[in-house]
């Protein structure tokens, strides 16, 4: 397990743990054959980096893709 700078901020650790699984999310849909637009992938690089939480993302997705 790398090792985690204590400046950071609890939240901004569990973000940096969550890009692992983004790009995981990512790479497996692109594996069904799905494709991911640009859009798609900025909202997600925010989210695994912190900018946006998980409701905003999945509230952008949701409307972007008519499911809201």
């Amino acid at each position: 397990m790398a090792a985690v700078s204590t400046k950071k901020t609890n939240k901004t650790v569990a973000y940096t743990a969550c890009e692992p699984a983004v790009e995981d999310a990512i790479l497996s849909g692109e594996m069904e054959g799905l494709s991911m637009d640009a859009e798609f992938e900025v909202e997600a690089a925010a989210y695994a980096s912190g900018v946006i939480d998980i409701d905003e993302f999945g509230r952008s997705v949701r409307a972007r893709n008519g499911v809201a």
